[in-house]
């Protein structure tokens, strides 16, 4: 067994996906390592990771969509949408950054996958986002760990 610890920087162009996966391969290869499991962890507290849809562009939209709703930009209400809005606190890097803090909470910040012949073993629509809950572009620090043979 071996270990190769590298970091990735991914540029964003603000909220949204950012197909990962091809620069994972490639990280993988340049390890030299087969087989083993795969750590990655996004290195902020305003972006998340997924694996999702590959083909369909509508499944990004559409969860970009929901959590939107489930955590609206301008502040937060009751469940019951009754009473009045309350804006969020905490603003230090402007209107988008609590919300980003919020959805990041309720999504992944870090990912555990198995690779094979030097490429992460997914389903067939399957790809490896970073998503962006920030309003504008940002360099994203990740940490790719890998264990294996």
């Amino acid at each position: 067994m071996r270990q190769h610890l590298t970091r990735l920087a991914v540029q964003t162009n603000g909220e949204g996906f950012t197909d990962l996966t091809a620069a994972l391969h490639r990280a993988i290869a340049a390890s030299g390592l087969t087989r083993g499991i795969a750590q990655l962890v996004a290195l902020h507290t305003s972006c998340s990771l997924t694996v999702n849809e590959n083909a369909d562009p509508r499944v990004l939209r559409d969860l970009t969509t929901y959590l939107r709703a489930l955590v609206p930009q301008e502040g937060v209400r009751s469940i019951s949408g009754q009473g009045a809005l309350q804006t969020y606190a905490h603003d230090d890097e402007g209107p988008d950054d609590m919300p980003a803090h919020i959805r990041t909470a309720l999504t992944c910040t870090s990912l555990g996958l198995s690779f094979d012949h030097g490429r992460l073993v997914l389903g067939t629509w399957q790809a490896v986002y970073l998503w962006e809950h920030r309003a504008f572009a940002h360099q994203r620090q990740l940490s790719f760990h890998l264990i294996g043979e």
